[in-house]
């Protein structure tokens, strides 16, 4: 077995879990499955209807922008996807060929040959690093930008996405059916919205889409009868609440009427019924994206932003990652070759399908797409037992490769935002070890994707919970390449 760096977490390592939101949440989430998009007319009429803050005049003048966030729990191996180095020594390389790209000179393995087909039409940040070895520290560097290297329980600081949600929510009443920040099996386990609260949390939606048995019960009620019992309901508890409001002091009463008020308006506007039936979206397109969960959930992803999501995250997780239902290739998890075999089909068509569609619908301005996880994978193969058979790890007591925690260079890709896209950005060495060129943090990281939702990063302060102004970055800059 290889050492191990000092940068990395043991290697037997269960890797992030999906989380579901419950207790006082549990009201918002009820029969709430999966979700799709308004009828077009409906789009049109809701954005006539929205007074535009003055703030939100950026790429167009009539849209605000979004931002889809594909995350790839468990970190995603650069060197067998983006970065490839064939010539390394086989204790780095690893198996794969790599192809051409629609770039010239930019080759990635042959595991992604729909996205090679299309990078011109997105950019590739081979330069990323950021210096915490495990998946918490690591997921609250990408996410809130927290320096911290040690693994906390929760998170000190506000992810990107509640804070977007709750600066926006300050502009004015959201008059649209839909939330502003959605996720659709997002990442939950090691961020959220710390000091700012429970109210600024994504309306979560779970499940498999791509399921024949996937459905969306209670929503949008045309029951004259059932909805007015839904008021009552509403009224009563509200009156309840009244009394206990003195003790209220962490403000929870209050973000439980942000989630009624949520809920409510999703369970009785006639037109969420329509907007969240994915049924209506065009076969061929549902082919395109791959009938699979993450396909499906990408395709959901789009529809959403396009009818008014200003947020939207979800996580490529599940089985389809393989036995350990992430991206956390140890060698005890996984034969970290046969996991990226396994996963790069539905991988590679869903994120290429998205790509494509943002542009062919005119998205590329208004949204913003990035596909991450929280670090790389060690570029050294390392070797050990494993624990368990399963899709894409051998029989128990079998030794097989795997690649560790590695945050000191990884790869993430770009597209939309209006950005100039077929560019490689920064470089990391002969081995994938280091960046040597461009180096990119994750404070960086956070700053492009606030500089395309028309946000000040550098500042924007936000009262902690001593009554502190902090700011939402330190010391990042916007990746200029990434800047429309």
């Amino acid at each position: 077995m290889s050492k191990q760096s000092p940068n990395e977490m043991p290697r037997i390592c269960p890797g992030p879990a999906m989380k579901g939101l419950g207790g006082r949440r549990a009201f918002m989430q009820m029969g709430l499955a999966g979700m799709a998009s308004l009828s077009l007319p409906g789009i049109l009429r809701l954005q006539a209807e929205r007074p535009l803050h003055a703030s939100e005049v950026k790429k167009t003048p009539r849209e605000k922008t979004a931002v889809i966030m594909v995350w790839q729990p468990g970190g995603l191996s650069h060197i067998d996807s983006y970065d490839p180095k064939p010539n390394a020594g086989s204790e780095y390389r690893g198996p794969f060929d790599t192809i051409e790209t629609k770039v010239p000179g930019l080759r990635f393995t042959e595991l992604l040959p729909r996205q090679a087909a299309i990078a011109d039409k997105f950019n590739v940040l081979r330069s990323m690093y950021q210096s915490a070895g495990g998946h918490p520290a690591g997921s609250m560097q990408m996410l809130s930008g927290d320096s911290d290297t040690r693994d906390k329980p929760k998170p000190r600081l506000p992810d990107w996405m509640s804070v977007t949600n709750y600066l926006r929510s300050k502009q004015g009443p959201r008059n649209h059916p839909l939330p502003a920040y959605v996720g659709i099996n997002p990442p939950l386990e090691y961020n959220g919205p710390a000091y700012l609260g429970d109210a600024y949390s994504p309306f979560t939606v779970s499940g498999d889409p791509s399921l024949p048995t996937f459905s969306v019960p209670n929503i949008g009620l045309s029951d004259a009868t059932e909805v007015q019992r839904l008021d009552r309901r509403s009224l009563l508890r509200k009156n309840l609440d009244t009394l206990e409001r003195s003790f209220d002091r962490a403000g929870e009463l209050a973000a439980l009427d942000e989630f009624e008020t949520r809920a409510m308006t999703l369970l009785t506007n006639p037109q969420t019924k329509e907007a969240f039936d994915l049924s209506r979206e065009d076969a061929r397109t549902r082919d395109r994206y791959g009938r699979n969960a993450w396909g499906q959930q990408l395709l959901l992803a789009r529809r959403l932003v396009e009818a008014g999501v200003d947020v939207l995250t979800t996580s490529l997780s599940g089985p389809l990652c393989g036995r350990v239902n992430n991206w956390d290739d140890h060698a005890v998890n996984h034969h970290v070759f046969d996991a990226m075999r396994f996963r790069s089909e539905a991988y590679d068509q869903a994120v290429s399908a998205l790509i494509e569609d943002i542009y062919e619908r005119g998205l590329d301005e208004r949204v913003m797409v990035v596909v991450t996880g929280e670090f790389g994978r060690t570029p050294k193969i390392s070797y050990a037992v494993s624990t368990g058979a399963g899709n894409a790890s051998a029989p128990a007591g079998t030794q097989q490769p795997g690649r560790d925690h590695w945050p000191r260079a990884y790869s993430n890709i770009w597209a939309g935002g209006g950005m100039r896209t077929g560019q490689v950005i920064g470089a990391t060495d002969k081995r994938g070890e280091d960046v040597i060129e461009r180096r990119s943090n994750a404070s960086d990281f956070l700053a492009t994707i606030y500089h395309h939702l028309g946000i000040d990063s550098a500042n924007t302060f936000i009262k902690d919970f001593n009554g502190r102004p902090t700011r939402i970055v330190e010391h990042g800059q916007p990746i200029a390449e990434l800047i429309g």
